[in-house]
């Protein structure tokens, strides 16, 4: 059972995990052992709650595919248990960051001082560049 929150958990049956060879260097040990994780969740038919689904399904990650499956390989660690681990770890970080509230922008207004502070600035340094102008002689 993968617990996401208070009242919403993941039953094991829901998610599928497949042990499949590692790819890249690691000498034989990456020959013989299937140590890499393949996870597979399937969104559309889970039991997650309607508002996941949504969310879930509207963001734009390559890890869901067009039909609603999430895909996570985690193959960073040598053993099986850890990348088992790591999968699902991954899958509660993406499940909570698409259910994640973002704060609502205040639109605010700069004040006098930091306004006066700006002006004094380009003013300052506009002098500065005219006392690097050449000189010019009326003789």
């Amino acid at each position: 059972m993968l617990i996401l929150s208070q009242t919403v958990q993941i039953p094991d049956s829901e998610i599928e995990l497949t042990a499949v060879r590692a790819q890249g260097p690691g000498g034989q040990n990456v020959n013989k052992v299937s140590s890499a994780i393949h996870l597979r969740f399937d969104v559309v038919n889970s039991s997650l709650p309607e508002f996941y689904k949504e969310r879930l399904l509207n963001l734009s990650d390559q890890r869901i595919s067009k039909e609603g499956i999430i895909i996570i390989k985690a193959q960073q660690f040598r053993t099986q248990q850890q990348n088992r681990e790591d999968a699902l770890n991954r899958l509660i970080l993406l499940i909570k960051s698409a259910v994640a509230q973002t704060k609502k922008r205040k639109a605010t207004k700069p004040t006098k001082a930091s306004k006066k502070r700006r002006l004094d600035a380009k003013t300052k340094r506009g002098q500065t560049k005219n006392l690097r102008k050449a000189v010019s002689r009326d003789d």
